[in-house]
């Protein structure tokens, strides 16, 4: 086997050190004695010392225009048969919960919105407060759910999420709010919707506000010093994972169903699999990023986070498809969701390299482990692979969104420097010190490692890994106010996630179990491109074998 895949050793900073830190790279004679080192212990010297004679791929390759399996299928049925789960497993309040409350007069929208107003406001006044959303105006919403309640009352509701609560991360328009991406500055209201708020909206969702995010999205634990730190639901002293920590967060403690996420190196699935949710990234382009924050356009994918496999399907049916004004998306097979309730898995083939695959904490390998065999059991094949080249992947992957975010901030930096949070801007020295021959030959190694895993996935389905290498850490106390730099654990947090956002490949996270502490384990498979069905179908099987655990903070939002 070929497991070449690094760990990061790197000094831990938090607290006034890292005050002191950020001051000292930002000062080029400190800089120059300072970096070099620090690149060096990344691997960064190994890679420029490379020469590769690839074609650069500025986007993934993808194939278009596919037919057969891809071919507009059926819409995943809302109310469709959950099947047996673990007797006392934690059930979530799903889509179909709410629509059928409304539809039986059990309650309504209107009373829904309040409810979500005031558990946000409940989960704020919580110590540690809960951080969850950045802002929920409730005079927009009430004015959703009050159109929604007159769909319900004409008997013409526009769907399966007509007037369930759905979280829009704080990286994409949603009017009548700014779209702060997480900093401090960018506190306009927008004008206009986002394609998938525009889509959300479409189909009668009670968008209820801009869900937290780590600052810019530059960064994986969902620590945020301006907005406060979004909490983990199932412990508040954890992180819940970034950059989508609110989406993620509102769904497990209950706020909605449905959330909106994004997804540049695993900011989807990450922050699902530590607050025990489903995320799903689409193939690149699959769902378009029209009105989202241009933050890192290669790599950059939207998607649903949800409490369930079908809920997840749901949110994905009403997002995925071609935008017109989103030219990466144009010329995509049709969407589908074929095959979501067929439970008999014998038709796919489960790609493992163990030695990827057990590289992460005993517990999760071990949930891990356990899934697949579970997955197994209902028939599917488990084929050992071998998958090279990582390392050049993890590297190509870093330059490329840090290089794309430097860019797309490089007005604010040089206007707002000083009110980006310290380890943005630590982060963003590191990233201005790569040059354009680093950013050419990390295209370069895109199309090397797009090959090598197309040639993987002629062999199988899928590609199964855990979904982080730890589960959602402690968030340090002085890493509150000052922010702090981990290396080595934001390396752990990201072993699984950045090859799928490289070279675009659908991947999906969903729970396998939790370790001994009660923290969520994630699971994820990365597919063939635009073959997200068979993701939602493994995640859909998935869920008889998980037996969920409540969060410690949820807040129910209907009775019974």
């Amino acid at each position: 086997m070929s497991y070449d895949l690094k760990k990061i050793k790197a000094p831990h900073v938090t607290g006034m050190a890292m005050h002191a830190f950020t001051v000292a790279l930002e000062n080029s004679i400190i800089r120059s004695l300072v970096l070099p080192g620090l690149l060096r212990d990344a691997g960064f010297d190994g890679f420029r010392a490379r020469r590769l004679d690839d074609e650069p791929s500025v986007y993934p390759p993808l194939p278009r225009n596919q037919t057969a399996e891809q071919q507009q299928g059926p819409s995943v049925n809302p109310s469709g048969p959950q099947g047996p789960i673990p007797e006392g497993s934690f059930r979530f309040l799903t889509c179909h919960d709410f629509t059928s409350a409304y539809l039986e007069g059990r309650t309504n929208p209107e009373e829904v919105a309040r409810r979500v107003t005031a558990a946000i406001s409940s989960g704020d006044s919580l110590t540690p407060p809960m951080r969850t959303m950045i802002a929920s105006i409730e005079e927009d919403l009430m004015g959703q759910a009050r159109a929604s309640a007159e769909r319900y009352r004409q008997g013409a509701p526009l769907g399966p999420l007509d007037g369930v609560p759905v979280a829009v991360k704080d990286e994409t328009d949603q009017a009548p709010y700014p779209t702060t991406v997480g900093t401090s500055f960018q506190n306009e209201p927008v004008t206009g919707d986002s394609a998938v708020v525009e889509r959300m909206r479409a189909q009668g969702a009670l968008l209820i506000g801009k869900a937290n995010m780590h600052e810019i999205g530059l960064g994986v634990t969902g620590l945020n010093t301006h907005h406060g730190t979004a909490r983990n639901p199932y412990h508040p002293d954890h992180h819940t994972g970034g950059s989508s920590s609110g989406s993620a967060a509102a769904v497990a403690s209950g706020l909605c169903p449905v959330a909106i996420g994004a997804d540049g190196g695993g900011s989807i699935r990450i922050p699902s699999a530590f607050c025990g949710a489903v995320g799903l990234k689409g193939t690149f382009g699959r769902i378009s990023e029209f009105g989202a924050a241009p933050l890192c356009w290669s790599l950059a994918h939207m998607g649903p986070i949800a409490a369930t496999a079908r809920d997840c399907a749901i949110g994905y049916q009403a997002l995925a498809g071609p935008d017109t004004r989103y030219e990466a998306g144009l010329g995509q097979p049709n969407p589908t969701l074929a095959g979501f309730d067929n439970l008999d898995l014998s038709d796919l083939r489960i790609g493992i390299f163990s030695s990827w695959f057990d590289d992460a904490d005993p517990e999760i390998v071990s949930s891990c482990r356990s899934m697949a065999e579970a997955l197994a059991g209902m028939g599917a094949a488990l084929v050992e692979v071998d998958i090279p080249e990582l390392e050049l992947a993890r590297l190509a992957h870093t330059i490329s969104i840090t290089s794309e975010m430097v860019t797309s901030m490089e007005g604010q930096y040089e206007q707002n420097r000083s009110r980006f949070g310290l380890d943005i801007r630590t982060n963003m020295v590191i990233a201005r010190s790569f040059t354009g021959r680093d950013y050419v030959r990390a295209q370069q190694a895109r199309t090397r490692v797009a090959a090598i895993f197309s040639s993987v996935l002629e062999q199988v389905d899928v590609i199964g890994t855990p979904t982080t290498g730890i589960t959602a850490p402690a968030i340090h106390p002085g890493a509150l106010s000052h922010g702090e730099s981990n290396l080595t654990v934001l390396g752990a947090i990201m072993r699984y996630a950045f090859p799928a956002n490289l070279i675009g490949l659908p991947a999906i996270s969903f729970p396998a179990g939790y370790d001994t502490a009660g923290m969520p384990i994630g699971i994820q498979f990365m597919g063939r491109p635009w073959c997200e069905h068979n993701l939602l179908r493994l995640a859909h099987a998935g869920e008889r074998h998980v037996l969920r655990v409540p969060p410690k903070v949820h807040f129910p939002l209907l009775d019974g």
